[in-house]
């Protein structure tokens, strides 16, 4: 189901299909780094995370992280979405690309799409965002969506405190 699209990226609900590349962004070193190992270690396991994590976060919330894909060729770039995690007051704004396409500006556009479906279909009026201590490519970039640093978090099942960010959706 595709979700919206923007100028150069269309969102959509990953599927079954998508386990390759989820294998690979769950595999990435800075994903590794900054969100932890995931234990996807072959296709059986991203297809088991594929339906365990995103398509029952659709059914049970009506959103989650959206495949982003280029709209020229279809390639996937990445994931971006709205999510619900325990420990969160309310929703938060996740993404994640592959190396090759960062320092695109994708992470942006795809993450203001996903702020408008939030506002716009969800009715959210304000967000919220968690990024690991040093993860500073993505705290600037919670910052450029105009969410601002509010204090450190940890949430259940993370060893380490994150810093959480939160915003008005306007």
């Amino acid at each position: 189901m595709i979700v919206c699209e923007t100028e150069r990226l269309r969102l959509r609900w990953l599927t079954l299909d998508d386990a390759p590349f989820i294998y690979e962004l769950l595999n990435d070193p800075d994903w590794l780094r900054y969100l932890g190992d995931r234990n996807i270690h072959d296709l059986a396991a991203a297809r088991e995370f594929i339906t365990s994590r995103f398509l029952n976060s659709y059914a049970t919330n009506g959103y989650g992280l959206f495949l982003t894909e280029q709209l020229t060729d279809g390639v996937a770039v990445g994931i971006n979405g709205i999510v619900s995690r325990e420990g969160l007051a309310g929703p938060d704004v996740g993404f994640a690309l592959l190396p090759a396409y960062r320092r695109m500006g994708y992470a942006y556009e795809a993450s203001l799409a996903s702020l408008a479906f939030a506002r716009d279909n969800l009715g959210l009026k304000s967000i919220l965002a968690i990024t690991a201590l040093h993860n500073m490519a993505s705290s600037t970039l919670l910052e450029k969506l105009g969410l601002h640093f509010t204090g450190m978090i940890t949430l259940p099942g993370y060893e380490n405190e994150l810093r959480l960010f939160e915003g008005p959706l306007t």
